[in-house]
């Protein structure tokens, strides 16, 4: 079965921190970009930040740039988003997703949602006091 898998989610303070994992089960990730995706409720899923395949190319959307990071570990099929400086507003259910050619410097063509083939099933970022 091919399938990502999203965990790391919780209910944090405002300024607080978590680290969002995604896991592929099934085929390696190592030749495919990942895109991470948000949807806060009552609005559209929003793409916000993107890893390529290699790990040298992230890019991030306006309302997460200097507090989420992207890293991955090819090795454990795995790749994360660092969430720091968390805000009341970055509460949403986060999704991962697995595409090719997806992720270029300056590009938000990440944020396209119909490139991608695989889809996690989100998991759930509460920021509140």
């Amino acid at each position: 079965q091919l399938e990502l898998v999203e965990s790391g989610g919780g209910l944090v303070q405002p300024g607080g921190s978590l680290r969002l994992s995604c896991a592929a089960s099934g085929f390696t990730l190592d030749n495919y970009d990942i895109g991470w995706f948000r949807q806060a409720p009552g609005k559209e899923r929003e793409g916000i930040s993107c890893i390529n395949h290699s790990g040298e190319i992230t890019n991030y959307w306006h309302s997460v740039t200097g507090r989420f990071a992207l890293s991955r570990d090819n090795a454990k099929n795995t790749v994360y988003l660092s969430m720091n400086s968390l805000k009341p507003e970055d509460t949403a259910v986060y999704y991962c997703a697995a595409g090719h050619y997806m992720c270029y410097a300056g590009s938000y063509y990440y944020r396209a949602e119909i490139g991608y083939e695989y889809w996690g099933q989100g998991t759930q970022v509460t920021v509140s006091s």
